[in-house]
């Protein structure tokens, strides 16, 4: 695993010769050894329709190619951090909660209202969340941030979860998502909160929630 956690705010990652990682720019805490950072125009292997994607998307989190052969730590803003294993399945992740990822892993962007409809739209304009959301598929690590800590939630066909839009982290499985308001809409009309809304995740997989309704 080329990720570990030195502890809840900081991750350490082996960077070996032949094979790079991508991370926010400016997460680097240290490292040791023979290793460069470059900024990243295209942000994985998404490629130009990932860059532009993202670009629509407004959800163009500057990256930074980490390559070489050393040791780097990895932390931001204080944030705890959470390291998930992919093995060949596909995490759909905000874009300001990635924290390093292999540079193996398949990057791209999903429309979320294609999920959820005109629900799924509505999603960005009332919480601030993205439209889209940033994907990595296939075997690697990826290390996520968030406030106050994480919870892995089971998600099953006959369970579906809830979750606040501003809580929601990341999920992956075969889960499809949609937008439903937690209140009459006549009861909503002038309220900022964001729990006037609740995402709704069903089918069978995981979802990661932090514990706090802040944004990083």
């Amino acid at each position: 695993m080329p990720f570990r956690l030195l502890n809840s705010r900081m991750a350490e990652a082996r960077v070996t010769p032949g094979q790079r990682m991508f991370s926010q720019r400016g997460a680097m805490l240290a490292y040791k050894g023979d290793v460069t950072f470059t900024p990243s125009i295209t942000g994985g292997q998404g490629g130009v329709m990932g860059m532009i994607g993202r670009r629509i998307a407004n959800e163009a989190t500057p990256l930074m190619t980490v390559e070489g052969d050393g040791t780097v730590m990895f932390g931001h803003g204080g944030h705890h951090i959470h390291v998930i294993e992919l093995n060949g399945e596909t995490l759909y992740v905000e874009a300001d909660r990635l924290l390093a990822f292999d540079g193996s892993l398949q990057q791209g962007t999903m429309f979320m209202g294609s999920q959820g409809g005109v629900m799924g739209m509505v999603r960005g304009q009332v919480t601030g969340q993205g439209l889209f959301t940033t994907t990595l598929k296939g075997k690697g690590d990826v290390a996520v941030m968030a406030h106050g800590g994480f919870i892995e939630l089971p998600i099953t066909p006959q369970r579906p979860v809830h979750v606040d839009p501003q809580a929601y982290v990341a999920h992956r499985g075969d889960v499809r998502n949609k937008l439903s308001t937690a209140i009459g809409w006549r009861e909503m009309i002038g309220r900022g909160s964001g729990e006037a809304f609740q995402l709704e995740l069903s089918g069978q997989g995981t979802v990661y929630v932090q514990a706090s309704e802040e944004k990083l």
